[in-house]
């Protein structure tokens, strides 16, 4: 079974060996005075595209968002994502990956989570340069690459993740010890979910495995997006499923079996029931 393109962080700088990996570039230097068009892939690194100016379409797992200016886009790795960018367009994009750069304060690490949780962030015109001047400093400290250079990138990257969060929604509002252990909670579920998607496609075995009762975990799910654990589930099972449809050539069949339905037409129907297509339909009607 072919799978998704994944893209790696085309990095070789020697210091990061240890330290993880790291690269930002400038949208202007990366274009070349062409446009850019992206097909269908996901990346293995989180992605932090900043545009001051620009034209074009960014499609994030299926949800489209035009792109003008002073928009900043962050991908998580697994995303799938299409990008189709003018020629004229500038900015900067920003790539790392966990081992880099994971925040073990508690409180910086929630802020960032918040952050990388939202796709799209339209800012206004002066926090947006503001941000750009953070981002223009990181450029500067990985270009020279002057002692200290990656701590000072680090600490900049933890002022341009509080600068994102106050342009989000609800910023403002403190959050309570039970907000922040439902959220981390929450949190952990959605990773597992993304992980072991195919693998494991019941509501019980998240649970157990994270030490929680059913009843406890959908209470969670529940505070946090108004879902149960199942609807998330299933939200999951049909994002993976449009992912290999749109991104690779394989067979239904075999998509049903990556996602751990051993009777295709069964899958065919559940697809359809949240859907409204069936998968060849899908793949025919979106690609």
């Amino acid at each position: 079974m072919k799978k998704i393109p994944i893209r790696h962080i085309a990095s070789n700088n020697k210091d990061q060996n240890n330290t993880g990996r790291f690269t930002i570039r400038d949208i202007q230097t990366i274009l070349g005075g062409n446009e850019l068009n992206q097909a269908p892939h996901k990346h293995d690194f989180f992605f932090i595209l900043a545009v001051e100016r620009g034209k074009g379409v960014h499609e994030i797992d299926f949800i489209k968002y035009e792109i003008r200016n002073n928009g900043i886009f962050i991908l998580r790795p697994g995303q799938v994502h299409q990008l189709q960018l003018n020629a004229s367009s500038s900015g900067y994009l920003m790539e790392f990956d966990t081992a880099f750069y994971q925040p073990k304060n508690n409180i910086t690490n929630q802020r960032w989570k918040k952050s990388i949780n939202k796709n799209f962030c339209e800012v206004e015109a002066g926090a947006f340069s503001k941000m750009s001047s953070i981002l223009k400093n990181i450029f500067d400290e990985y270009t020279l690459k002057q002692e200290g250079y990656i701590e000072a990138i680090k600490a900049n990257l933890d002022l341009f993740f509080i600068a994102h969060l106050r342009q989000s929604r609800k910023a403002n509002n403190t959050s309570t010890n039970t907000d922040n252990y439902i959220q981390e909670r929450f949190e952990n579920f959605m990773a597992l979910l993304e992980k072991n998607i195919g693998r494991l496609n019941s509501a019980s075995k998240y649970a157990d495995l994270l030490n929680l009762s059913s009843y406890q975990l959908n209470a969670i799910t529940k505070t946090s997006v108004g879902k149960t654990v199942s609807d998330l589930i299933n939200e999951q099972i049909i994002l993976e499923a449009k992912r290999y449809l749109l991104a690779t050539p394989n067979q239904i069949k075999d998509i049903a079996d990556h996602l751990g339905y051993e009777d295709v037409s069964y899958f065919i129907r559940f697809f359809k029931k949240h859907t409204g297509y069936s998968p060849e339909q899908f793949r025919q009607n979106f690609k």
